[in-house]
């Protein structure tokens, strides 16, 4: 991907001239586990958290791993996602490591590019069962190289913005759930009255008028819907056929509606619903209710308990009641069945109701109609809201690798952008570094010595000590044991000594990392003793 409108003073270069490529083998199956034994096992993107990712596997035999800070790619099914390592971690062929020059790139700076550039990774990526990318392909990825001072000043900015945005998506994402608080708020109080309390008392009314029954004794039936097979019944067009997911709470919904013929409307004539009918689903989520429409014209269902409501019943308020908490218990306390628990037409007749006189049920009807169109207006709003924030982030993401929110930076800056502090001297100085170390003798692979002692009753002692006795550059491995820590180490030994290693590469510098051997196995020597070399 290449962003053809960038700072004149930007690079565009590949990404493995300013970083690292190390991709994932997944190891054998026999050298994984899920009790912590070894390091920690990434395999794709399952494993993402919102910055770091979860172990859940262990790997006691790595063929690849990734660093502390490297940057996790996800290669294969998706592609583009991204995570930082915040331990040594072994990585499976569904992701790669990516590490950026320390000195001269900002890693925080490169997360962002990768988060930037996601939404066209995830169209890259080819195969026909799984897509992936291919290390062939990393190696050709463009990338945008600012000075490093201007790298560190996006980063900051990005971490600032892109804090806040998130912040607000979070307030955005809590809405919803007090809208759906506020929505059986309004049902409680409908149900029990305080919703109208105001209103009786202006018409001379009381509660007392509100009576106990039934939905048997206010209902002119009660049936249910057609209960047998439907292979070849459903066809194109026809008389709409309702199922459980046609009804929704308060709404009727046509998506993936059947339809079936009316002759065979007929024979199940039984099962027919009528405008002004109360829908209510039996199994999956028992007690759903909607008011069948009249723009639905005939139809017919099935696994619906179907209630005709009486003249003391408005279909409004029977529905108001059917979806709220009073009645959703008694659904839930009076569901049958071993292999499936479903709510039967005998459980409906048996629901008890507290019911209002009709005039009161229509104000009821009135005002729950009008709380919920605000809420719902409310929730459009929000979800309009939530498109905009996460159109946002990719928006701010691309303004700043277009050098936009540091433009007024850089004309302020010049001199932290020129000359020895330039891109173009940045770069310099990474392809001279590799050049001297690509230089450098490759250290001798010597055994190192073997102890008479017991490994797990040898003193540990510090890396930098372990190299200087032993005078000549050890891998990981010869490292491990030189260090006096036993073979079989503990998960926290192990982080232990990579702790050790990484405080003498980069606090102490006492020691330094070597060109990798053939097995991929990374070596280390006196810092002093590379530099005699």
């Amino acid at each position: 991907m290449e962003f053809s409108q960038t700072p004149p003073n930007w690079l565009q270069v590949k990404l493995v001239e300013i970083a690292t490529l190390n991709m994932g083998q997944s190891p054998p199956s026999s050298d994984v586990n899920d009790f912590g034994e070894g390091i920690a096992f990434f395999q794709g993107k399952a494993d993402f958290g919102k910055l770091h990712p979860t172990a859940r596997k262990f790997c006691t035999a790595p063929k690849k791993t990734a660093e502390s800070g490297d940057i996790l790619l996800s290669i294969r099914a998706p592609v583009g996602p991204t995570n930082v390592a915040n331990q040594k971690t072994a990585i499976g062929r569904g992701l790669a490591a990516i590490r950026a020059e320390a000195k001269y790139v900002e890693p925080k700076f490169l997360i962002h590019y990768f988060r930037c550039i996601e939404p066209w990774m995830s169209q890259q990526g080819t195969g026909t069962t799984f897509k992936a990318v291919s290390g062939a392909f990393l190696k050709e990825l463009d990338t945008v190289f600012p000075p490093l001072i201007e790298q560190k000043v996006i980063a900051k900015k990005l971490d600032t913005l892109l804090a806040q945005v998130e912040n607000t998506k979070a307030r955005l994402d809590s809405i919803p759930e007090i809208l759906k608080r506020f929505r059986q708020s309004v049902l409680a109080s409908a149900v029990s009255g305080r919703l109208t309390e105001e209103w009786r008392a202006v018409q001379m009314n009381s509660i007392e008028s509100w009576q106990h029954t039934t939905f048997k004794d206010i209902s002119r039936e009660i049936t249910v819907g057609f209960v047998g097979r439907m292979a070849n019944r459903y066809q194109e067009s026809g008389i709409p056929f309702l199922r459980s997911q046609n009804v929704r709470a308060f709404k009727y919904s046509n998506k993936n509606l059947l339809y079936i013929s009316p002759e065979f409307h007929k024979e199940i004539y039984k099962s027919r619903l009528e405008p002004g009918d109360l829908a209510i689903v039996r199994s999956g989520a028992p007690g759903t209710t909607c008011v069948i429409p009249e723009s639905i014209g005939t139809a017919n269902c099935s696994d619906l308990v179907i209630a005709r409501p009486s003249q003391d019943l408005i279909p409004e308020f029977g529905c108001i009641f059917m979806n709220s908490e009073v009645a959703q218990k008694n659904v839930f306390e009076n569901q049958v069945g071993v292999a499936q628990q479903h709510f039967n037409v005998g459980s409906m007749k048996k629901m008890p109701i507290h019911l209002p006189p009709v005039k009161e049920q229509t104000e009821i009807a009135r005002r729950v109609d009008q709380l919920f169109a605000h809420a719902d207006r409310i929730e459009q709003q929000v979800n309009q809201a939530l498109a905009r924030v996460n159109n946002l982030t990719q928006s701010i993401l691309a303004k700043a690798f277009r050098g936009e929110l540091t433009e007024q930076w850089r004309k302020d800056n010049p001199a932290l952008i020129s000359g020895e502090n330039s891109a173009e001297a940045l770069l310099a100085k990474i392809k001279v570094e590799r050049e001297t170390i690509k230089r450098q003798p490759k250290p001798k692979r010597t055994s190192v010595k073997k102890e008479t002692d017991n490994n797990m009753s040898k003193q540990i002692i510090k890396v930098a000590e372990a190299l200087k006795r032993e005078g000549t550059a050890l891998s990981g491995q010869q490292l491990l044991a030189a260090a006096g820590y036993p073979s079989d180490s503990s998960t926290e030994e192990l982080e232990k000594f990579f702790l050790d290693i990484r405080e003498a590469l980069s606090h102490d510098k006492s020691i330094v990392k070597l060109e990798r051997g053939d097995n991929e196995q990374d070596w280390f020597a006196l810092a002093e003793s590379a530099t005699n070399e």
